[in-house]
């Protein structure tokens, strides 16, 4: 571990794929990548990441002394136990089988056979196929080389294969960009990731088991989790269907102008354009029974004040949009911080300013945090009960509406992020 600190960094094998690593120009992003960045920082080093094309080149590389650690949502099983070392474990996930709708879809292991299955070589999914009762002479299956299952998953939306076998959560996140991908059945009961380490590093084991049992005292795994995994919501095949036919054929025509409208403001481009398909789903003709309308759903006072001319205009509508939301942002108490500080001004975008700063009173006098997001979510829908509205300065409020417009904004950013954008 010394002579780790002492080169500066932390030497991390990985494999590419959308919850773990991914490529970019501000550099790698993914849930491998920020607890890697954490691990990191507590040592007083840089990660330095190499990725491999599969599981078997990045075995072998750790085996090797090519690296430090290995950092690729690993399932820990008594195959690879027999010559890897791990670390504590940091999540647990359930293996599922993945098909097409409308394809044969096995809900039990005897009907495994009539499926064409594909299958992650070097994957702990090949330890439980050969493991199961049936033996692995009544099934057949094709094996890939891949740096995750995402591949797989793909060719099976396409048709290429019947199903194929992937962990719970990377199965949640391939269906927000592939729909009519369906879990047909766990066929494992709950298993552990964990990172694998070298036995060149002396030291390096007991370090991680030092770490991993602060953070799980702590709430950085939850916080990734919700980072990473926690803002799909649940599944809905029709909405989730209509967000990626929109995503390619009506978002390429106002790309440039949410990217224009993040230049000018706070928020990043992704955002606005969840939040404008919250409220128009990408419709610069969409028009409410209230009278807001354009993309941005803008009334007319709140267009006025914005220098908007004509609500139905893409970009004067999202700019303009932008431009109240963050007026908003700037009025948001300055005790509200981090990303609250964002939810707070989506919430006052829908239900307005006036009706927040009532939630902010009502959580005070329920001995919560005003300053925190998750504490007003709590008090908000209160402001639609007479027993707690009055008396407030703004009174009577769909309070629930802002709970579930913020939550929506932050599905459909999510799905962005699934499409790759």
């Amino acid at each position: 571990m010394e002579a780790v600190q002492a080169r500066g960094s932390l030497i991390v094998l990985t494999l590419e794929g959308p919850t773990s690593y991914l490529p970019g120009e501000d550099g790698p992003s993914g849930y491998e990548v920020d607890l890697v960045r954490a691990f990191a920082a507590h040592l007083g080093v840089e990660a330095q990441f190499q990725t491999h094309p599969s599981i078997s080149a990045l075995t072998t590389a750790l085996a090797r002394g090519e690296g430090d650690i290995a950092a690729a949502g690993l399932t820990v099983t008594s195959g690879r136990e027999a010559h890897m070392l791990f670390g504590p474990a940091y999540k647990t996930v359930t293996e599922q089988l993945v098909c097409h709708n409308g394809g044969p879809a096995p809900t039990t292991l005897d009907d495994l056979g009539r499926a064409r299955i594909v299958v992650l070589s070097g994957s702990s999914y090949l330890e439980t196929l050969q493991a199961l009762p049936a033996g692995p002479e009544a099934l057949e299956w094709t094996e890939r080389r891949a740096g995750s299952a995402m591949p797989l998953l793909e060719a099976v939306d396409a048709g290429e294969f019947d199903c194929t076998i992937a962990d719970s959560h990377l199965a949640d996140f391939a269906r927000r960009r592939h729909p009519d991908l369906v879990v047909a059945m766990d066929i494992s009961g709950e298993e552990s990731l964990a990172w694998a380490y070298s036995d060149h590093v002396d030291g390096l084991g007991d370090v991680l088991t030092a770490w991993f049992g602060q953070i799980h005292q702590g709430d950085l795994l939850e916080r990734l989790d919700e980072t990473w995994f926690g803002q799909f919501g649940d599944f809905n095949y029709v909405d989730v269907s209509s967000f990626v036919d929109r995503v390619e054929t009506r978002l390429p025509q106002y790309e440039h102008w949410f990217e224009l409208a993040a230049e000018r403001t706070t928020f990043d481009w992704d955002l606005l354009a969840a939040q404008a398909y919250q409220e128009s789903h990408w419709d610069p003709d969409a028009i409410s029974d209230t009278g807001v309308r354009g993309l941005m759903m803008l009334t007319l006072s709140t267009a006025e004040r914005v220098g908007v001319e004509d609500r139905t205009d893409p970009r004067q509508s999202i700019v303009g949009g932008a431009t109240y939301l963050e007026d908003l942002y700037q009025r948001v108490p300055s005790g509200v911080t981090g990303e609250d500080r964002i939810w707070f001004a989506l919430a006052a975008y829908n239900v307005g300013m006036g009706h927040m700063y009532d939630a902010r009173t009502l959580a005070e006098r329920q001995g919560l945090d005003k300053d925190s997001w998750d504490d007003l979510v709590s008090v908000l829908p209160l402001l639609s009960d007479p027993a707690h509205y009055r008396g407030l300065r703004y009174g009577y409020a769909r309070g629930q509406e802002p709970v579930r417009y913020v939550q929506k904004v932050r599905e459909y950013r999510a799905l962005l992020n699934a499409q790759g954008i």
